[in-house]
């Protein structure tokens, strides 16, 4: 019965299992481990959200000039523009299989289990311009995120866009991310 999957492992996870198993001319093997598996990735997410929330200076805004990117900054931001590129061709496409694994590949394994790692030196380290610049890029990045998983998981993305610096009205009107490489 979905709505006693849903009441379990909750809506976003369930459709995130749906699009994520809808290869075309495939039928679906639904199982629970699945759907529990992808509520993992909803929590992933929502710790993600947290770290980069967490070391947000609110007072300040840096801008894209005055920031000083690292190596690590540099990779994900064009790992970023790539996973944007595949995501919308797959979306355009009607591969929604496709795009929800791009999307759970780059956003579990890159961003968080990599980048988020890595960027920990700088955010709680001592050089100001390096956190300023790190903090602003792990904003960026996960709004960016958060608009190619959308589709995918409504509720999460959009509870989190809210709490997000600067976002404005509903994460469904927000700008997809740029195909930059």
């Amino acid at each position: 019965d979905p709505l006693e999957v849903i009441d379990q492992y909750g809506t976003d996870a369930f459709r995130f299992t749906l699009a994520a198993l809808a290869a075309q001319g495939r039928d679906i093997k639904l199982s629970e481990e699945r759907i529990l598996g992808y509520r993992h990735f909803v929590n992933k997410i929502w710790n993600a959200a947290r770290l980069v929330l967490m070391n947000q200076d609110l007072e300040k805004e840096i801008g894209q000039k005055e920031r000083s990117y690292t190596l690590a900054d540099r990779w994900i931001l064009t790992r970023l523009g790539r996973v944007s590129r595949e995501v919308g061709e797959a979306i355009e496409e009607f591969r929604f299989n496709d795009a929800a694994n791009s999307c759970y590949q780059f956003v579990w394994h890159e961003f968080c289990d990599w980048y988020l790692e890595m960027a920990k030196q700088d955010l709680y380290g001592e050089d100001k311009v390096l956190k300023e610049s790190t903090q602003a890029v792990a904003q960026d990045v996960l709004s960016a995120s958060l608009k190619l998983i959308h589709p995918f998981m409504p509720f999460v993305t959009e509870e989190i866009w809210h709490r997000l610096p600067g976002s404005e009205g509903s994460i469904m009107t927000a700008k997809f991310p740029d195909a930059f490489d």
